[in-house]
């Protein structure tokens, strides 16, 4: 299906003179190895922060069952890293999406692409980092007797800036201190997810594995966790709203992509780690989910509290877990495995940003793309991957007590406008994904020929139709607006509020599209040694 060698066109081109041929010198240290490489992809991904975030979102809307709806999302986002694999060994520069789509399509196909992505990462950055309050404030309740409220919007600043000053720091002082804190958080992923499933087996489970296929009256209202009501409909009901816990996980390989300038042999070291980071997270997500399901209590009361937000992951594991001291261990794994989380995000977007600015396509580029010569890291670019989502951060403060009617648009009492605009986080990647995955399409059928060290061969093309179909299909899933009444809207994606997040995101972008005007400093940058025609072609605006 693939070919991992090296073809004629790429055989003893080392990193340095590859990302010469695509017009660039190298700035940055080129320290990574492959694990290191993997573990960006790994820890971004995060099975631990995914599943302690989402798992009561999608056990409660689908019952035990939507553990089976893995495998699709992942199946699908496969098709999707096949697609990268191939486009980051042929453009190994750092910015991934961003780069890919510039030189597939045009520099201005290509901004919009880096545009909407970036905010989704700063976006995740601020959720991520806000998404470890309530374990930060038990273990610090636990250990010191300090009674944290993590509702407090004071608490939730706190904790954010202490976080994000660490992991700026650290990230400043070299990428190989981001692929340290990454391989740490490798190994703590894989303790917290076999670890827990095996702490959770030897307790005792409660159910036996029949259960897994069970839906337990998720489909109707007076037997669904969260109180939805599916109509009594699961494959085109609860499924389609559950899925979407799986969806929120199983992105963040493409982040192999963003570090490739920091990567050693990054043409063949790429295209491994977003494979591989995706299969292991799958593996692993789907051992803790199903371990998590079978520890439910077996009466219903317990099994819908566990289920639900007032029980959810902490409540199973208090269940069946007497020991205080492997309760706090296990809220320790936890927070490291958000903080190496929002540590990879955030190293990915400023590599993002600093690509963005080497190329002139945002205001102030000589500034975000400066690079430290003692570290060799876009400091500045990570001190804007810092500042904007403290920023993000204090839109928690804007909660408005009562429902804003804006025309046809209702934004509902008592939900910050950080969570309205962490909606924005899946829908941005999903839709910068497709972007991406249709450049390639573009690029293929303009005569498009891949030189890198993974190619599709004859498998490009349906490989690359299954891709777009499934973000497609799925981007659908997630945005559209069914009412704030509906499961989907009540759950997730608050009725209209996602889309006019992505108006909100598009209209600024489109301001700082005419002041930058890519299609004249990108333009620039767009030359590819190994194909001179097609660079001279895309040059233009897109």
């Amino acid at each position: 299906m693939v070919h991992d060698g090296q073809p004629v066109a790429a055989r003893g081109e080392d990193d340095d003179s590859r990302l010469a041929a695509l017009g660039y010198r190298q700035e940055l240290a080129r320290v990574l190895s492959r694990f290191d490489n993997f573990s960006v992809a790994f820890t971004y991904l995060s099975p631990m922060v995914g599943i302690y975030s989402l798992f009561v979102f999608g056990a409660g809307a689908g019952g035990p069952r939507y553990i089976w709806l893995m495998p699709i999302v992942v199946g699908g986002m496969l098709f999707v890293a096949l697609v990268f694999g191939e486009l980051g060994s042929h453009y190994p520069v750092a910015g991934a999406l961003y780069q890919y789509s510039k030189y597939t399509v045009g520099p201005g196909y290509g901004w919009w692409v880096g545009w909407f992505y970036g905010v989704a990462l700063l976006v995740t950055v601020a959720a991520v980092d806000t998404g470890v309050v309530p374990y930060v404030a038990s273990l610090s309740n636990n250990w010191f007797g300090t009674g944290l409220d993590a509702t407090s919007h004071v608490t939730v600043l706190l904790v954010t800036l202490a976080l994000l000053a660490v992991q700026t720091t650290l990230n400043i002082i070299g990428a190989k201190m981001m692929g340290r804190v990454a391989r740490v958080g490798t190994y703590v992923e894989l303790i917290g997810t076999f670890g827990i499933a095996i702490i959770l087996a030897i307790a005792g489970f409660h159910h036996g594995l029949g259960f897994l296929f069970t839906t337990q009256g998720a489909e109707n209202a007076a037997t669904n966790s969260l109180g939805v009501d599916f109509g009594g409909h699961w494959w085109t009901g609860a499924a389609l709203v559950a899925i979407l816990a799986h969806v929120y996980i199983f992105y963040g390989f493409e982040s192999a992509g963003d570090v490739a300038e920091e990567t050693k042999d990054a043409a063949r070291q790429v295209p491994r780690a977003m494979r591989q980071a995706l299969l292991v997270g799958g593996l692993t997500s789907f051992v803790l989910v199903a371990a998590l399901l079978l520890a439910t209590p077996a009466d219903h009361k317990g099994y819908v509290t566990a289920t639900s937000f007032a029980g959810g992951v902490p409540f199973i594991l208090d269940s069946n877990i007497s020991a205080s001291w492997l309760t706090d261990v296990l809220l320790l794994l936890v927070i490291f495995a958000f903080f190496s989380c929002g540590s990879s995000v955030q190293g990915a977007g400023a590599r993002l940003a600093f690509s963005f600015a080497r190329d002139g396509a945002v205001p102030g580029s000589g500034v975000v793309s400066k690079v430290s010569p003692r570290f060799h890291t876009p400091v500045n670019a990570l001190l804007l991957g810092a500042l904007v989502p403290v920023a993000f951060t204090l839109m928690v403060n804007l909660t408005p007590d009562k429902d804003v009617h804006l025309g046809f648009i209702t934004y509902p009492a008592k939900v910050s406008a950080l969570t309205a605009l962490v909606s924005f986080g899946v829908s941005g990647i999903y839709l910068s994904f497709l972007l991406t995955v249709i450049g390639a399409v573009v690029a293929r059928s303009r005569g498009w020929q891949p030189a890198g060290s993974f190619t599709l061969g004859r498998w490009a093309w349906p490989v690359t139709l299954v891709a777009v179909a499934y973000l497609g299909l799925m981007l659908i899933n997630i945005v559209a607006p069914t009412g704030l009444s509906s499961p989907r809207g009540a759950l997730f994606n608050l009725d209209w509020v996602t889309l006019a997040v992505m108006a909100v995101i598009a209209a600024v972008g489109l301001l700082a599209y005419l002041v930058v005007a890519p299609w004249r400093s990108v333009g620039q940058h767009v030359h590819d040694d190994l194909e001179p025609a097609g660079a001279e072609r895309r040059g233009g605006p897109a």
